[in-house]
Order: C-alpha cells, then structure tokens, then sequence
C-alpha cells in the first residue's frame, strides 16, 4: 500500500480540534474495514513544529510533536489548523516561509479555522476561493482583498487547496480529502467508524 504523509502543523494556543479532528480521520480510514485491525490507515501522520518542544494547545493540552521543521520529511497532505496561536503565528517569518516552502511540494494544501489566515498570509490564496471561522470571516476578507472568501460553505475546495470554517469543521475537510483519494464510500465508511453524519451537504453549519 501506497501511504501518503500528513503532515499536521502545530504551534503554542492552536486549538485542540482543529488538529485532533483531522487527526482522528486520517488514522481511522481503513481500505478494506473487514480488515480495520490487521491492516493500517493509507495515510501516515506527523505533527510538526518548530522546534522540538512540546506544544501548549488550547484549554493546556500539551502535544510532543513528531516532526520539527528543519527535520520534516516530504509530506504529501499539509494540514493548518488554527486557534489563537494564529494571531501570533501571523508575523512568524520562519513559520510562513516554511509553509510556502511545503506548499511547493505537496499534492493538497488544507486549512481549518483561522489556520486559513496563515496561508492567506503567506500569500498561498491568492486568486482563490476561501473560507475560516465564522468570527473571522469579515478579518478574512479585509487582509486578504485577492482571495474570495466564501460565507455560506462549510468547506471549500479550490483546486488542489482545501480550506474549512471553525474547529470541527475539520473533521468535514478531512473526509473531503479522504474522498478525494479513496472515494466516496471509504469516506463514508470513515465517517460510521467514528459515529460522525457524513457531510451531505456544505452549507455553513452556524448561522451567520
């Protein structure tokens, strides 16, 4: 089996399920479910940070990444979450520099929440449509006057770059990328392993 490496980004106050529920997906899809416990996800996952320190997310949840970024691997599938570790994040020259670095070579570019604002700010949507955080939306499109943003979708998909509104979200985003790879019925089949609906539809979830 063929399995493609997520990478996952992570960085002190970045909010727990935005990268937790991405997480749960990729680690859970199996190909063939008779085989849920003899055979492993097609996707390989690492977080990734700066450095090597253990991470703070929200609420004081304390993560060890994998990965730092001097030492990441080639990834095939990168994931931004957000959290308002963003905001600080947003003038991190290493981290968005890093970030137009792995964009070069991945196969899908993700976000989710405000995880979108680092790559607007890294100038990675340019020219496409997008979507964050419901709170964020109107910060969105005032920073970012060339990227589209779209208000009434749950997740958007541009092309090659994925973006999603806030926290569980992410987990919508995921299975979008899961289908794309796997099809449809894997995604599916992902989604009841987790007792989570299948996104039928795209609408925005929280009324704006």
């Amino acid at each position: 089996m063929e399995r493609k490496r997520v990478g996952i980004v992570l960085f002190d106050a970045v909010e727990v399920l935005d990268f937790c529920g991405p997480y749960e997906v990729f680690s859970a899809v199996r190909l063939d479910e008779a085989k849920r416990r003899q055979e492993p996800s097609p996707f390989e996952l690492l977080l990734v940070a700066g450095n090597g320190d253990p991470v703070t997310a929200s609420g004081g949840m304390r993560v060890v990444p994998d990965a730092t970024f001097a030492a990441c691997p080639r990834l095939d599938i990168l994931v931004v979450p957000g959290g308002w570790g963003t905001r600080r994040e947003l003038d991190n020259p290493v981290m968005l520099q890093w970030l137009r670095e792995r964009n070069a070579e991945v196969e899908i570019l993700t976000s989710v929440c405000t995880g979108a604002m680092l790559l607007g700010r890294a100038g990675l949507l340019d020219g496409l449509r997008a979507t964050t955080h419901w709170r964020s939306l109107e910060w969105m499109r005032d920073s970012f006057p060339a990227v589209t943003v779209e208000y009434d979708q749950h997740v958007v998909a541009d092309g090659r770059v994925v973006t999603s509104a806030g926290i569980s979200a992410g987990i919508d985003m995921a299975l979008t990328v899961v289908a794309r790879y796997h099809g449809e019925p894997v995604a599916r089949a992902t989604a009841r392993h987790m007792e989570y609906p299948y996104p039928d539809g795209n609408e925005r979830r929280v009324p704006l």
